[in-house]
C-alpha cells in the first residue's frame, strides 16, 4: 500500500501520482499556486526575484499546513519595468487567460480551494489574476461545493512592516526585497546596489516610468541584511498559513 506523501511535509502537486492526486482532491487539499515574473531588480538582484520569494513562501506554508504547491508560473505582467534590460512581460489578456485555464482545470479535477501567492505585485498583474479567479468562481457558483479562490501577494504582508522597521518609501528592490533574497538565495546577490527614492507622479499615466527610477530601484538595498529577510519571510509565511486555515474551514 502506498504511503500518504501529502502528510506533514511540503509536496509539489506535479510530483503526485494519479491516485495520490485523486485522493488529495477528495481530502479537500488546498493548492497554492506561486506566480512570479522575469523582471529587473536593479543591479544587485536576479531577474527571478519575484518568483524566488513566492515559491519560498509557498513551500514554507505547505510545510506547516500540509497543503500542496502547484508548479509556479514565472512569467508576469511588468508594466513599469518592461523597458529595462532583462524584463520579459506577457500581456494582460495572456495572463488572465492562462490563470483562468489553470483555475478552471484544478476545479475540474476536484480541487475547490486554491490560493495564489504572487511575488510580483504590479496593479495590472494582480488585476488580471483576480479577474481570472472571479470568472472561474462565477462559472461554478451553482455547484454544491463551489470553489473558493484567494489571490494575494506576499507583499500584502511584507509591507505591514513598513513604517515600523523599514522606511515607508521602501519598495521595488529596496531594503525589504533585498533582505528577503539574501535570506533565500544569498548566492544570487550580485552586488550591494544603490539607494534610490524616486518622486513618482501620483496620478500621471506615462509610457516611460523608468525615467523616474533609472536604477530600477525604489528604496535602499545597502542596508539590507539576511537577518531582516528571515524575519520578514517568517512573518509572511505565518500570515498566509492563516489564509490556508480559512480556506480549509
Amino acid at each position: 500500500m502506498c504511503a500518504d506523501v501529502t502528510k506533514n511535509k511540503a509536496v509539489w502537486f506535479d510530483e503526485l501520482s494519479m491516485p495520490e492526486a485523486e485522493q488529495a482532491a477528495k481530502d479537500g487539499k488546498v493548492v497554492i499556486i506561486p506566480v512570479g515574473s522575469i523582471e529587473e531588480h536593479g543591479t544587485h538582484l536576479p531577474l527571478n526575484t519575484d518568483s524566488l520569494q513566492a515559491e519560498f513562501v509557498a513551500l514554507g506554508v505547505a510545510e506547516k499546513t500540509g497543503c500542496l504547491v502547484a508548479p509556479p508560473l514565472r512569467y508576469g505582467l511588468c508594466s513599469s519595468t518592461r523597458n529595462f534590460p532583462g524584463t520579459i512581460t506577457i500581456s494582460f489578456d495572456s495572463l488572465r487567460s492562462i490563470m483562468t485555464d489553470i483555475f478552471d482545470d484544478f476545479v475540474r479535477g476536484g480541487f475547490k480551494r486554491l490560493l495564489v501567492i504572487t511575488g510580483h505585485a504590479g496593479g495590472s498583474h494582480t488585476t488580471a489574476i483576480r479577474l481570472a479567479a472571479k470568472e472561474v468562481v462565477t462559472k461554478h457558483m451553482n455547484q454544491q461545493n463551489r470553489p473558493r479562490i484567494m489571490v494575494c501577494s506576499d507583499y500584502d504582508f511584507a509591507f505591514d512592516l513598513k513604517g515600523i522597521e523599514f522606511d515607508e518609501r521602501d519598495s521595488h528592490a529596496g531594503t525589504i526585497e533585498t533582505s528577503r533574497v539574501m535570506a533565500i538565495r544569498p548566492d544570487l546577490i550580485k552586488c550591494k546596489g544603490e539607494p534610490n527614492f524616486p518622486n513618482l507622479p501620483r496620478f500621471e499615466v506615462t509610457h516611460d516610468p523608468e525615467k523616474y527610477f533609472p536604477s530600477g530601484v525604489m528604496g535602499d538595498p545597502t542596508v539590507a541584511v539576511a537577518e531582516k529577510g528571515h524575519k520578514i519571510n517568517d512573518y509572511v509565511i505565518e500570515q498566509i498559513c492563516k489564509l490556508v486555515k480559512e480556506l480549509e474551514q
